[in-house]
């Protein structure tokens, strides 16, 4: 696949089950508040892919929520706060996990409903324009999608780099696999399941 470097490509892609999810999201009470399941499992996947960077993110109609996060405190740069910035600069409310629709990568594996490798955003035009790579210095991601029992996509789980990060196949089918052992936590709260498997409480 080929990509153009053309402006409209940088537009985050349309998204047509975006009410649906937003309705989803609220049934199961994700999308927010931070959550210590969440944050565990961000901090899981930050020490599997060694990466300094890890997101659970639900993404509605109007935003992304960054439900669990992994950032390394006190080594971003960039010209604005961002939501990764704020929580690692020791403000982890929700306000400081909010980030805009066009922030980032995780829209288009909604979109898409396909997990995204990215071994050097610089070599896509696409998504080389990005802001979060102005903004937190984002060069590498590698996202997959949470898609529940429903069949809504939720949103995904996502790590990424400073640095070009060869995730290769490996990398790939391994963050499907969490991604589908996170939906299956995620079936086990709303079932009422006792606690999340990732520690924590249940929202």
């Amino acid at each position: 696949m080929s990509y153009q470097p053309t402006s409209t490509l940088l537009l985050t892609p349309l998204d047509r089950e975006a009410p649906e999810r937003s309705r989803r999201l609220r049934a199961l009470g994700f999308g927010d508040r931070p959550d210590t399941g969440f944050d565990a499992f961000a901090d899981r996947l930050a020490d599997v892919f060694a990466v300094p960077y890890s997101i659970v993110n639900f993404i509605d109609e109007n935003r992304q929520y960054f439900a669990g996060l992994h950032t390394p405190a006190g080594t971003h740069t960039g010209r604005h706060l961002t939501a990764t910035a704020a929580a690692a600069a020791g403000s982890p409310g929700p306000a400081a996990r909010v980030v805009a629709r066009d922030h980032g990568y995780c829209p288009h594996v909604v979109v898409r409903r396909k997990a995204l490798v990215l071994e050097d955003v610089c070599d896509y035009p696409r998504f080389a324009g990005n802001p979060v790579v102005d903004e937190i210095g984002v060069r590498s991601y590698l996202g997959a999608p949470l898609i529940d029992r429903t069949g809504t996509a939720l949103g995904t789980i996502c790590v990424f780099d400073t640095e070009p990060r060869p995730w290769g196949r490996a990398g790939l089918e391994h963050i499907k696999a969490l991604a589908g052992e996170l939906v299956d936590d995620i079936h086990r709260r709303e079932d009422g399941l006792l606690r999340p498997r990732y520690g924590g409480s249940a929202p």
